[in-house]
C-alpha cells in the first residue's frame, strides 16, 4: 500500500513573518516621503495665494498711486475676503508705499510653526518649525528654496 503525500494549502507562521515583516520595512521607508509630499502640497497655497495677491496690489497701486484702502487687514476688500484657504490664513498689512502679506499655517491642518510673507519689494520670507526665517519661499524637497 502506498501513502499519498498530502498537499497543505496556505501559507506557514515563517512566510506569514516573513510578508509582515516586508511590509514594515517598505512602510517605515515610505511614510516619511509621503508626509512630505503632502506638506509640500499644502505649501503651494500659500505660495501661490500670495504670488496672486501680489500682483492684485500692484495693479491696484498702477491706478491708484497707493497700497492703502485696497485690503484691510484680513485681506477682505469690502467684507469679501480676497484670500482664503484651508492649511493657511492671511494678513494684510499696507500704507502709501509699502505692503506686506503673511501666510500662516492652520494648526489643525498639521502646518503649525509654518509661515510665508512678500512685501512690495518681492522679499519673500519662509519659516519653518524647527528652523528660521529664510530669504526665499522653501517649497521643495529637504526644506530648500
Amino acid at each position: 500500500m502506498t501513502q499519498k503525500a498530502k498537499t497543505l494549502h496556505g501559507f506557514t507562521l515563517i512566510e506569514l513573518l516573513i510578508a509582515i515583516a516586508v511590509v514594515g520595512i517598505l512602510s517605515a521607508i515610505a511614510l516619511p516621503y509621503y508626509g512630505d509630499y503632502v506638506r509640500r502640497g499644502k505649501v503651494q497655497e500659500a505660495t501661490s495665494g500670495l504670488a496672486s495677491m501680489r500682483v492684485r496690489m500692484e495693479q491696484y497701486f498702477q491706478d491708484n498711486r497707493t497700497y492703502a484702502g485696497y485690503v484691510d487687514a484680513s485681506c477682505a476688500k469690502g467684507g469679501v475676503p480676497q484670500l482664503a484657504g484651508k492649511y493657511f490664513t492671511y494678513a494684510c498689512e499696507s500704507d502709501v508705499g509699502t505692503y506686506k502679506i503673511t501666510a500662516t499655517g492652520v494648526d489643525a491642518q498639521g502646518m503649525n510653526g509654518y509661515e510665508y510673507t512678500i512685501d512690495q519689494d518681492n522679499a519673500m520670507t519662509s519659516t519653518l518649525p524647527g528652523a528660521g526665517a529664510m530669504s526665499c519661499w522653501i517649497d521643495k524637497k529637504g526644506d530648500s528654496c
